[in-house]
């Protein structure tokens, strides 16, 4: 079946592919409630038009787009909302406290990745990261409500991935946009035994017992499916969010157990290597019948970001 840039999800959610590095890697979501809307997630400036045609296809009134919402600051979900906002006239922007000052003022942001990818591989991948006027931003804490066209959505804060972190539960779908909290599931990997799941942890602000507290936090909600960043919706989550709890508890034995043998300039390297061993294992344990080339292309990235995250945790303990 041919890949789709748009999925309908139902409940008036649509998935919407952001197209950073490859297809089906990062997803932003159009919800809508009555005659409103809200984009949740931006992807990155590259993203924008792809939201913008999705708008203009359906007859969208750009004024109709109430709120843009990203979980949090790191730029595969949060990189268009500059961009976004300029295009959108009445739109506001509802963001994490401690995010806040990096839409307003994102020259950290921007010389952050800058530093690590190089002028010209920021540009390719992420474009730019526009400023965001302060009097269109508002901040949500832990309980915060706001509405679109009639439909409630509640804001819960979960940091652990990241300190700058919330998710948005939708009581109308029984759902919940998870940013990074509930981890990732590439469809690619789903098996008869249902979606591969495992966290991700991002540097710089893995935080095990906080992101293990969001998790069990989310799962109080009962929700019927989880709108994951990373890619697309997945039902059920119970028992999902369960194999998350282990999977966070196997992550730092994995950390500790390379760490009492690596020296810190082959640290990552060795994370890396343990993870991609560890999470081919859960894989195939899961079912999947992908090469080690096939796993990948599908985890490469992932176990990258993983390892560097937890190499930061390591360092950040032992301070």
């Amino acid at each position: 079946m041919a890949f789709q840039t748009f999925d309908d999800l139902g409940q008036h959610i649509t998935r919407i592919d952001t197209a950073m590095v490859h297809e089906g890697l990062a997803a932003c979501y159009l919800l809508r409630g009555g005659d409103e809307y809200a984009i949740i997630e931006t992807g990155t400036h590259n993203t924008v038009p792809t939201i913008l045609a999705l708008l203009k296809a359906r007859k969208i009134d750009l004024a109709k787009v109430k709120y843009v919402i990203p979980t949090h600051v790191h730029l595969d979900h949060a990189g268009g909302v500059g961009g976004l906002m300029q295009a959108l006239p009445v739109a506001t922007l509802l963001v994490h406290p401690r995010g806040a000052r990096h839409m307003i003022d994102p020259a950290k942001l921007k010389a952050g990745a800058t530093a690590v990818y190089g002028e010209a591989q920021f540009a390719e991948i992420y474009g730019d990261i526009i400023p965001v006027d302060e009097r269109r931003v508002r901040t949500m804490d832990d309980g915060d409500e706001v509405t679109v066209g009639g439909r409630k959505l509640v804001f819960i804060d979960t940091p652990g991935h990241a300190r700058h972190h919330f998710c948005v539960y939708d009581p109308t779908s029984r759902g919940i946009f998870t940013g990074d909290t509930f981890g990732l599931s590439y469809p690619p990997l789903t098996t008869v035994n249902g979606p591969f799941i495992c966290p991700t942890t991002t540097p710089v602000q893995f935080d095990p017992p906080a992101l293990k507290a969001s998790i069990r936090k989310l799962l109080a909600r009962q929700p019927q499916r989880i709108y994951l960043t990373h890619y697309s919706m997945v039902e059920n989550p119970q028992p999902l969010g369960e194999r998350l709890l282990t999977m966070v508890d196997d992550y730092v034995a994995l950390a500790e157990t390379v760490a009492e043998t690596a020296d810190d300039a082959a640290l990552e390297q060795a994370l890396m290597t343990a993870m991609r061993e560890y999470l081919f294992r859960c894989a195939r344990e899961h079912g999947c019948e992908m090469s080690d080339a096939q796993l990948e292309a599908v985890l490469g990235l992932d176990i990258q970001l993983n390892s560097q995250g937890l190499a930061v945790w390591l360092q950040s303990r032992s301070r």
